[in-house]
């Protein structure tokens, strides 16, 4: 299977904080865990020609993951539209962290996608809700984080297919934290932990959980349906072809 994890990486560059914690990026981490996993990964970012995502790289692409959180504006609109037909098509999406709020999961979900959050280092449990899942395979009943950035309700996403993790922050807030959703012949799971000033991608659980959604999200092994004027399948009396 073929995974592209995608990264602004930005933060990385602008901030030692960052830095320190990502020397050669966040998608870089996340890449190298996915490759212990099996899987073989490429990686693109947000400054390369095409953001990296050239026709070639999507058509080739079986899980996309997405990371993004100061340029999601940079983004062009037309590399948008054609990650949103490939999912359509049936690649696998995941949206993780404050990509909550990047184009191609807003327009993906039709909704704000807004939410409330807070930059104090809060411990955040994440609870597994739904124990029979295999994004949750591995996990025990929770997984627990001693710093994040909380992320609280209202969550202004369409009601999710599944429902996986659900957080509790030490602020008192609780959160969505795993979710799923069906678009055309695509599987999309958007994960919460991640902000880029904690260490939470080097977490092997958190890892294990990525790894378990790119499983999840991969394409089916059918074709994409035919839309549009259909010739009837059993013969019609009247019935002229345009």
């Amino acid at each position: 299977m073929n995974v592209t994890v995608w990264n602004e990486f930005r933060h990385e560059k602008k901030h030692d904080a960052v830095k320190e914690i990502y020397p050669e990026g966040i998608h870089r981490v996340i890449a190298d865990a996915l490759t212990e996993h099996g899987y073989d990964v490429k990686t693109a970012t947000l400054d390369e020609p095409e953001h990296g995502l050239t026709e070639d790289v999507l058509n080739n692409t079986d899980v996309l993951l997405w990371w993004g959180h100061l340029a999601h504006e940079e983004v062009d609109d037309a590399i948008v539209e054609k990650v949103q037909k490939r999912v359509w098509e049936g690649m696998g999406l995941i949206v993780l962290h404050s990509a909550h709020f990047s184009k191609i999961f807003k327009r993906l979900m039709g909704t704000g996608c807004d939410l409330k959050w807070r930059e104090a280092n809060e411990r955040e449990r994440l609870w597994v809700v739904d124990p029979s899942h295999p994004i949750a395979d591995g996990i025990g009943e929770y997984i627990e984080l001693d710093e994040e950035e909380m992320y609280g309700e209202h969550f202004d996403i369409p009601a999710p297919d599944e429902l996986i993790f659900l957080s509790w922050f030490q602020g008192g807030e609780v959160f969505r934290s795993g979710a799923t959703f069906k678009r055309g012949n695509g599987k999309i799971f958007y994960f919460r932990p991640g902000h880029e000033t904690h260490p939470t991608y080097h977490n092997k659980q958190i890892q294990q959980v990525i790894a378990n959604g790119v499983k999840w999200a991969a394409p089916t092994k059918r074709d994409y349906p035919v839309y549009g004027n259909a010739k009837p399948i059993e013969k019609l009396e009247g019935y002229k072809e345009d």
